[in-house]
């Protein structure tokens, strides 16, 4: 499983501008960025603070990554989408190691995530184009958005957590469905998700996350070996 958003510089999908996931919440047809961010936000701290020291090694959905190469990304991803609502560039090229720099990386990456939500909750987040990619800003935050959801979905599988979509993050679920939906192809061609996991029945007895989790290339049955 590769990253799930262009790295800076790289050419924006074809079509992005046109994405419904681009329109904002003023005409009625999607929840502020800022608030699907706030709800997302609510399921993966937890996740995270409950990640103990002794499972950073372990193997996580994402093939490329163990736990603390994960969290790693997420945590970059959080920061630098920051920096995108507030119509900063972003440099995905260099991973800091966050993990390394203290025991405290459960509650810094708590306080980045807060940060990211407030950014993109203030007026005009969401208006224009952002990065070096000159995408609409709602794309891009729909990105961190997506990161912020499957990733941390990742990381509760990799480390024995339960992971559920509830009533209130319905929101969220219909934002990422769509969003991928129309990404989707692009982001295959791009590298950015693999092919999509076949689902028993096609999916029709399936739940919509798990349907989700398909489309970005995750089996949702996906489990640790010996579990």
């Amino acid at each position: 499983m590769n990253d799930m958003h262009p790295h800076a510089g790289d050419t924006a999908p074809s079509g992005a501008g046109g994405s419904t996931a681009g329109r904002t919440a003023g005409n009625g047809s999607a929840p502020p960025v800022g608030e699907l961010l706030d709800l997302a936000a609510r399921r993966a701290v937890p996740v995270v603070r409950a990640i103990p020291g002794d499972l950073l090694t372990a193997p996580t959905p994402c093939s490329d990554y163990d736990v603390r190469a994960l969290l790693n990304h997420l945590f970059h991803v959080v920061v630098q989408f920051r920096g995108l609502a507030e119509k900063q560039n972003a440099d995905f090229d260099l991973v800091p190691d966050y993990v390394a720099e203290g025991d405290d990386w459960r509650e810094r990456f708590a306080a980045a995530t807060e940060r990211l939500v407030a950014a993109w909750s203030e007026p005009g987040a969401e208006e224009g184009t952002t990065g070096t990619m000159d995408m609409p800003a709602r794309t891009v935050g729909c990105m961190a958005l997506l990161d912020l959801t499957v990733h941390v979905w990742d990381l509760a599988r990799a480390t024995g957590q339960e992971y559920r979509i509830g009533a209130a993050e319905v929101p969220v679920l219909r934002v990422l469905d769509e969003s991928v939906t129309q990404m989707g192809p692009v982001a295959r061609r791009m590298g950015l998700f693999a092919a999509p996991v076949r689902l028993p029945d096609g999916g029709a007895g399936g739940d919509g996350f798990s349907r989700l989790l398909a489309e970005t290339g995750r089996d949702p049955l996906w489990a640790p070996r010996g579990t």
